[in-house]
């Protein structure tokens, strides 16, 4: 009979490979969604490789050999992506039923038996045999095409970049508006679906972003909305530098050399100068030196005299008056 400690691993071993046997389910019935990302693919091969563990640790041989088998072959789709077909779907979710059953038989009124573990491996062997002469002749065959597949890809990039580039610089050799800088912002945004993994190439791009948004040119404050504030950089200013650091991005980004992907310093001090804080307005006393002198006729009456006031200075104009008088008084 178990002890009480070896009942509590014997839990702690079911319920944790529980979790790692529906990480492998969901990733099995969705096998084509998986191959498309290489993180559920690792925890594919993560999950498989911990029931192994755990397995043998314990002393479960068979789960331990069945387990090993989704492993060696998890490792395969790792290194070797192949294209998913209906008979690689039921070869794994065959050989999975498996895997489930001895999991499951643990917490039987009888647990594992020896001999009924053993039979299921053995009944499951020519499953994992087909499985694995399966994925070996589609990584043979995919291995003839993958130069033409990385091609293909390539080639596919380089178009869609060309396009969004010259679609980006039609935009910059029109008016400058609110509207067209919103549609920059968004053409980098499909810039990044490009490769939006590559991180290198996402800050380039979101660099180039916070130019357009914030880098706003001089003389134009009449095309945009009231409480906009009159931009810093024109469409001049920031075509050659944008265009030229995403194009070189781009470049990069093709022929795979993403490590070299930068900012230049001329994009970095578009974002320098247009986070750089705004002048204060200026005060009542240097308005009044650089203004020509301008006489307002004040009524003895204190509140006519207040009334004038009101009408001549703005808010923060009448505290400052305020405040004079208060020191004056005091």
């Amino acid at each position: 009979m178990q002890s009480v400690k070896q009942q509590q691993i014997l839990g702690y071993f079911i319920e944790e490979a529980k979790e790692h046997l529906d990480t492998i389910e969901h990733g099995l019935v969705d096998l084509q969604g998986t191959m498309s990302d290489s993180e559920r693919v690792n925890e594919l091969f993560r999950a498989a490789h911990s029931v192994k563990g755990g397995a043998a640790m314990l002393g479960f041989d068979s789960i331990q050999r069945t387990a090993h088998h989704f492993e060696d072959c998890f490792k395969h789709l790792k290194e070797h992506p192949v294209q998913i077909d209906s008979k690689l779907e039921d070869l794994f979710l065959k050989g999975f039923d498996t895997l489930k059953a001895l999991v499951e038989a643990l917490q039987g009124p009888f647990g594992l038996r020896e001999e009924d573990a053993q039979q299921a491996v053995i009944a499951s062997e020519p499953t994992f045999t087909e499985l694995q002469k399966y994925l070996q002749a589609l990584m043979k065959k995919g291995s003839g095409s993958s130069k033409n597949s990385k091609t293909a890809i390539a080639s596919n990039a380089t178009a869609q970049t060309t396009a969004i580039l010259k679609a980006m610089l039609h935009l910059f050799r029109q008016a400058d508006s609110t509207k067209s800088r919103q549609q920059l912002v968004a053409l980098c945004n499909r810039l990044i679906q490009v490769s939006p993994t590559t991180k290198s190439w996402v800050t380039v791009l979101q660099m180039a972003q916070r130019a357009i948004s914030s880098s706003y040119p001089q003389g134009v404050a009449s095309s945009y909305p009231q409480g906009v504030a009159a931009p810093k950089n024109s469409y001049g200013v920031l075509a050659p530098i944008v265009i030229r650091d995403l194009k070189q991005a781009s470049d990069l980004l093709i022929s795979g050399r993403v490590d070299e992907i930068l900012a230049s310093q001329n994009l970095q001090k578009l974002i320098a100068l247009a986070q750089a804080p705004k002048s204060a307005p200026q005060s009542l006393q240097s308005r009044r030196q650089s203004a020509p002198k301008q006489q307002v006729s004040i009524a003895l009456e204190p509140r006519a005299a207040a009334r004038t006031l009101l009408e001549v200075f703005n808010k923060s104009e009448l505290i400052e008056i305020a405040e004079f008088l208060m020191k004056a008084i005091q």
